[in-house]
């Protein structure tokens, strides 16, 4: 694909040819400029980095194990079920939570004249100048040593196109799946539907890997090889088990892997060039608009949501109405509310329902719940309350640029932050009743109503203390783009650093919770419920009101910082 680019009116403009280099080169430079006299962003890069390494370490010697030890038994069932849950890693961990680097907004092209051919393979090979990609072509190495002690060069040089491939197809299926949800999500009654079939789906990881961890107690390791070799034969499993197919003696095997490897890359490709065009375009259409009925209370009143329709009309109710709005509306929001629920339902099911003595038979053929303690149940909850509101971390950073109005219009800090906290716990106070009931249930204890509600609000308020100076001291600008999994290049690493910061500090912050549970016996199931509602609301207004003042003296950092960069 050829671009003219003209520096003068004169009539032979010289024409070059944009390859992928130029879209590398154009990352790099804009990565450059976002960490360019920002101390802070430098430091969390630079730790991302160090993070990113020990994972990196950490794998490949998981990888390297059997050829390491010289047994080759189960070489094929480390390499299929490991790379397979790297595979569906990439997949589902930028839908639910860590997000996609897009430092090259494709939305920013749309006015180019580059070919959808040109752009994706640009955009592809900028994805593959990142920190993850880099720790996982790390720890993947693991299988070239394995595939070489066992085999000789060889099988560690089939290994080594082996995991170059399925590094493709990790990169090439992570963009081409939220690429595609993305553009989902542009229709508010898609998005709706995605949003609870997502949450639904990933809620099921809890049980599957309870489930899972029975069943690997009285493993079959024979009968999971065999398994590990038909897995061995999809789009999870056959790049990372080519090499060792060669240096077990089945050579014929690797060229056929090697193949439904890149038959898939291309696939993945393929769909994630028709879902970025239509992205790019507006292809989607959002239909009509529903015509308005029942109307009443005047212009100012049809401002409030339903949810919202409570708060009193001034500054305080405004900023409450706008949030709740936005909370609903926004698919980036949308998709942290996502993460939520999902905590919510996998944290206490796995660690809870999942021990050896959750169900024990009764002479009369019943079945009951045993083995859990309230400590051990506080300790769940803590972790359920802390990432509810460790999602306030950047809230700022979902405003962007449009957090000037409220710069321009002298909100007072703890009047900005009270009221965020306000819109947001509309919607997760909800769901925390609806784990706190559901457990207690499940647990069948329904005497522990009280412990578990009482524990998830006082951690989930000491969270919200703790994260409204996270998002005032350590905001960052996120990308505007209508994907809403979309990071900046190192806003993905200043995420994961500052929120789990965030968490470390919120949890201590809910230790009192587990301690009294641990001391007070039975007179804490009937004492947790009061006080830890005033545990969590005290500490939530102590925290906007000290957390407000140092905002009221930031505002005008705090807009620069979450401002996009162009």
């Amino acid at each position: 694909m050829a671009v003219a680019v003209s520096t003068d009116a004169g009539p032979a403009a010289p024409v070059r040819t944009v390859s992928a280099r130029h879209f590398v080169r154009l990352k790099l430079q804009v990565m450059g400029n976002s960490l360019r006299g920002q101390g802070w962003r430098i430091a969390l890069f630079i730790g991302g980095a160090l993070l990113g390494l020990w994972f990196a370490v950490s794998g490949f010697f998981l990888f390297a194990l059997p050829g390491l030890t010289g047994d080759g038994r189960y070489a094929v069932l480390v390499g299929a079920a490991g790379g397979g849950l790297l595979v569906l890693g990439w997949l589902l961990l930028p839908l639910v939570f860590f997000g996609v680097d897009e430092t090259l907004d494709p939305a920013r092209f749309a006015l180019l004249p580059l070919s959808r051919r040109t752009l994706v393979t640009g955009l592809f090979t900028a994805a593959l100048i990142s920190v993850p990609v880099f720790a996982v072509l790390i720890a993947t190495f693991g299988l070239v040593l394995t595939s070489w002690s066992l085999g000789g060069w060889s099988a560690g040089l089939v290994a080594v196109v082996g995991v170059i491939a399925g590094l493709l197809l990790c990169v090439a299926a992570s963009r081409a799946v939220t690429s595609a949800f993305a553009t989902m999500l542009r229709s508010r009654r898609v998005r709706d539907l995605a949003a609870v079939l997502l949450a639904v789906v990933a809620a099921l990881l809890g049980p599957l890997q309870v489930f899972g961890v029975a069943a690997l107690r009285e493993a079959d390791w024979t009968r999971l090889t065999g398994m590990a070799t038909v897995v061995g034969w999809t789009p999870l499993g056959a790049p990372w088990t080519a090499g060792i197919d060669v240096a077990q003696g089945r050579v014929w095997a690797a060229p056929l892997k090697v193949l439904i490897t890149l038959v898939a890359i291309g696939a993945l490709l393929a769909w994630w060039s028709r879902s970025l065009e239509s992205a790019m375009v507006g292809a989607a259409s959002a239909g009509k608009a529903p015509a308005r009925r029942g109307v009443t209370g005047g212009a100012v009143a049809q401002l409030f949501p339903r949810i919202a329709g409570w708060a009193r009309r001034d500054r305080f109710g405004a900023l409450v109405a706008r949030e709740s709005r936005y909370w609903w509306r926004d698919a980036r929001r949308r998709a942290n509310l996502i993460t939520i629920a999902v905590v919510g339902l996998f944290v206490p099911i796995m660690v809870n329902l999942g021990g050896a003595g959750f169900v024990t038979g009764d002479q009369d053929g019943s079945t009951r719940a045993s083995g859990n303690s309230p400590v051990v149940v506080t300790i769940t909850l803590v972790v359920v309350g802390v990432v509810a509101a460790v999602t306030l971390a950047n809230q700022f950073g979902f405003d962007g640029s449009a957090y000037a109005a409220n710069v321009v219009a002298g909100v007072p800090g703890r009047v900005e932050l009270r009221a965020r906290m306000t819109a947001f716990s509309l919607y997760v106070l909800p769901m925390l009743a609806v784990v706190a009931v559901a457990l207690s249930l499940l647990l069948d204890r329904p005497g522990w109503i009280g412990l578990t509600a009482g524990s998830l609000i006082a951690t989930y308020g000491a969270g919200l203390a703790v994260t409204g100076f996270v998002s005032v001291l350590g905001a960052y600008s996120l990308p505007e783009t209508s994907n809403p999994f979309a990071m900046n290049s190192g806003a993905g690493m200043a995420k994961g650093l500052l929120t789990l910061l965030a968490m470390v500090v919120s949890a201590v912050a809910g230790v009192p919770m587990v301690v009294a549970a641990a001391l007070l016996g039975d007179a804490w199931l009937w004492l947790a419920l009061p006080v830890g509602a005033a545990y969590g609301l005290g500490a939530a207004l102590l925290g906007a009101y000290l957390a407000g003042d140092v905002l009221d003296r930031r505002m005008p950092e705090l807009l620069a910082t979450v401002t996009p960069r162009r």
